[in-house]
């Protein structure tokens, strides 16, 4: 992974610890939840990070693009993969998820090139 990539994936890591700590059941049950529903089920676990993408971009939110992307490059999407997914963001999305959609391509071509 990279630099940003990397940090990034900390942070999260960091945050959530705290996050949990402090937490009562409902809050420890939607991020089980949340952790849940990307695996493989009726739908491959690569299809719903691809879902989630779109989501992500869709609702503009960068650490979860972010979180997606490191996702897919784990599991072997593919940057075809990636690009025919943001552009169905953007047709959903429209021209206000461009800043978002450079910031995925920059994080992507950080995870693809290991920069």
């Amino acid at each position: 992974m990279g630099k940003k990539t990397d940090i990034f994936k900390k942070e999260r890591l960091s945050l959530n610890e705290i996050v949990l700590n402090y937490s009562e059941k409902n809050i420890k049950r939607f991020f089980s939840l949340d952790r849940q529903v990307y695996e493989d089920g009726a739908l491959p676990k690569k299809t719903k990070e691809l879902l989630g993408l779109v989501a992500s971009i869709v609702l503009r939110c960068d650490d979860c693009i972010q979180y997606h992307l490191i996702e897919c490059f784990s599991i072997g999407v593919t940057s075809d993969e990636i690009s025919e997914a943001i552009s169905i963001s953007l047709i959903v999305g429209g021209s206000i998820t461009i800043p978002h959609i450079r910031r995925a391509f920059e994080t992507w071509d950080e995870l693809v090139n290991n920069k």
